[in-house]
């Protein structure tokens, strides 16, 4: 399929196939740009969770992928990578269509942080060291092996990447995958399948699933085929999966909500604080887990930091997210724009101020455009201070102390992430040492390295994926001793 042609119609991917759901029933994908229909989704049910399910179980017991060398998966994974890369412009066109997220964003970041996916988990299997220890009289040692059929639940906003860090990892140690995309955004995912036919991936060993969380989500967290769990989205909804999952006792990895403090020191750079912050909150219309949505200032430059962070907001160009000029796109559908809309509104009740935005956008009421909005002199106490709003919605925060801005930073249910802007050192490693969260940025914002452990505290998830941990999660770790 060429970028450019229209999309009418996406089927199930099972066995190797694209195939109907078993009753016939689909689904609307709308595009949120246009409130306009995308494509008409095959809506599977139980039914057909089950047979994705057992079929991948099937292809993980006959030992085609599992027993496989690891050489040849990895030339595998590679060319899966090789293949993004080389379909990045028509990816990136059906991410944007689906999310409403700038092009610019899709071709430059998503898509080819999807093809690096691929190719760091696939590299770095050929890599993974065994333990292994020596007593008196004994030795012991580890295996790594698969754990089997792996159900991974994949969210909205940014569903080709969160996908692609998810599988890469579970097929990098020789698992079997059941994919389940957001049903707002199911198109990218879908793609994945006749990308992993085009590589040579053994049928089977890929399936992707489309259809409601409360049938096909349940089939996927209670199937005792099903031997590892992973779920991104927010935290009420993970609770529900977490329980579903004990049912079976299927060792679960759950990446959730956030309401990451984003705090900025009266010795910071304000230059990098202001445009660092600005790109923390409104990237992916603010439609991103980890943004820094708490925006917690000292006071010392608090109205000068405020000025600046509202004029840099007004310069943000919103429009149709396939033009390369958009700097924000629209959000992911009419029901979360009210959403937003509506803790915007509470926010006002609760007597935040409001500098610039709350309102949808003049002269594109045919999407769900909202307007880039700045609430200041907030409370941490207040709702929108503590709830998570998963929109173009910072809430600007002053603080005195260093003391004042931890406590508040950690005044939340969620510990997802945290940002600190400064110029003292001493002062950067030990703010970071007390903030209650999994990841920390000093000086800037979501940069990765996919070494290294990823995944939230408190309500903000449970474990962590990334590098090793990602093949302990997916692997079944066995230890044998014996006597010399």
């Amino acid at each position: 399929m060429k970028h450019k042609e229209k999309i009418t119609n996406a089927k199930l991917f099972i066995d190797g196939e694209y195939v109907e759901s078993h009753t016939g029933k689909t689904f609307a994908s709308i595009n949120p740009a246009t409130n306009e229909l995308l494509a008409n989704v095959a809506m599977a049910d139980e039914i057909d969770t089950k047979r994705a399910i057992d079929v991948a179980h099937r292809t993980f017991t006959s030992g085609v992928w599992s027993e496989l060398p690891v050489e040849e998966r990895s030339a595998i994974l590679c060319r899966i990578s090789d293949l993004i890369l080389e379909n990045v412009d028509e990816l990136a066109y059906l991410e944007t269509l689906d999310v409403g997220k700038p092009i610019k964003e899709s071709r430059g970041f998503d898509i080819p942080r999807s093809a690096a996916n691929f190719r760091f988990f696939a590299e770095m299997a050929k890599f993974v060291t065994q333990e292994q220890y020596d007593m008196k009289n004994f030795m012991s040692y580890s295996q790594y092996k698969p754990a089997g059929v792996t159900s991974l639940i994949i969210p909205w906003n940014l569903p080709f990447m969160q996908m692609t860090w998810k599988a890469s990892a579970a097929l990098a140690v020789g698992n079997t995958v059941v994919i389940k995309p957001a049903s707002y955004t199911p198109l990218s995912a879908l793609r994945l399948g006749e990308l992993a036919n085009e590589a040579g991936m053994p049928e089977g060993v890929i399936n992707i699933i489309t259809g409601p969380g409360s049938t096909v989500g349940t089939e996927m967290s209670t199937n005792p085929l099903v031997k590892r769990l992973t779920f991104v989205g927010e935290t009420v909804t993970g609770q529900t999966v977490m329980e579903n999952a004990a049912k079976s006792l299927i060792p679960v990895s759950l990446e959730l909500g956030g309401k990451s403090a984003n705090i900025v020191f009266e010795d910071a750079n304000i230059d990098e604080a202001v445009a660092g912050s600005i790109e923390a909150i409104f990237r992916n219309q603010g439609e991103i887990c980890l943004v820094g949505s708490r925006i917690l200032v000292q006071e010392e430059i608090y109205d000068e930091f405020l000025e600046r962070f509202v004029a840099a907001t007004k310069k943000i160009r919103i429009g149709d997210p396939t033009d390369e000029t958009t700097d924000m796109g629209a959000l992911v559908s009419k029901n979360h724009l009210q959403t937003v809309d509506e803790y915007v509104q509470i926010g006002l009740q609760e007597g935040a101020k409001l500098a610039y935005g709350g309102k949808k956008v003049d002269g594109l009421e045919h999407g769900n455009f909202y307007m880039p909005t700045v609430l200041y002199d907030v409370d941490n106490r207040m709702r929108i201070a503590q709830e998570e709003i998963f929109g173009p919605v910072p809430v600007i925060i002053p603080f005195k102390t260093e003391e004042e801005a931890i406590t508040i930073a950690n005044d939340s249910k969620y510990g997802l992430a945290g940002v600190v802007w400064t110029n003292d050192l001493r002062r950067a490693h030990r703010v970071t040492a007390q903030i209650d969260a999994g990841l920390l940025w000093i000086n800037c914002w979501y940069v990765r390295d996919l070494r290294t452990p990823f995944g939230g505290a408190k309500d903000s998830g449970i474990g962590r994926e990334g590098g090793r941990h990602s093949f302990d999660f997916y692997s079944e770790i066995k230890t044998i001793t014996m006597k010399k």
